[in-house]
């Protein structure tokens, strides 16, 4: 396993690289940072439908809670980040825990809880897999911790309380 997650890793950091492919994914890392993008559409949701409001604002702070669980299971992995020799991460981290994405986690984990409230918003999706393939193509993560991060985020998803 750890071999074909370093072949697929050094894979993402070699192909599809382009001055504005790169400065998308870091754009979407910002984004997703703290689950700032998440919360920021929770709230926009929940001022355009108040019939709903409790239920986007859950999945408004999903996000930051996601994150935070997200960084008491990196503690206890304590796996470090990817390096690979001559190909240095695009970007910097709070910390030099790899595993698993947080990013991954707050993305699913709210887009899974939004698509309960609303199967409308199922293009939250496609955005939380832009922002989670993006981490292991900056060189971030091992593929690994956003395969695990997306799993765990989808199952905080599914099971957050909603007012629905």
């Amino acid at each position: 396993m750890k071999s074909a997650d370093l072949k697929l890793l050094r894979w993402m950091r070699t192909t599809g690289h382009t001055p504005g492919m790169e400065s998308a994914a870091q754009a979407l890392g910002k984004a997703g940072n703290n689950g700032l993008i998440w919360f920021l559409l929770g709230v926009a949701l929940a001022l355009l439908d108040p019939s709903r409001r409790e239920s986007w604002l859950i999945c408004a702070v999903l996000g930051p809670l996601a994150i935070g669980l997200n960084y008491a299971i990196k503690l206890a992995v304590q796996r470090p980040r990817p390096v690979l020799e001559g190909l240095p991460p695009l970007g910097g981290a709070p910390s030099s825990l790899s595993f698993p994405s947080a990013h991954a986690t707050a993305s699913f984990a709210v887009a899974t809880a939004m698509f309960r409230v609303d199967p409308a918003t199922a293009g939250t999706f496609v955005v939380a897999i832009a922002i989670a393939l993006g981490r292991p193509y900056l060189g971030m993560h091992y593929p690994s911790d956003v395969l695990a991060g997306a799993f765990i985020g989808v199952a905080l998803g599914l099971i957050v309380p909603l007012s629905i």
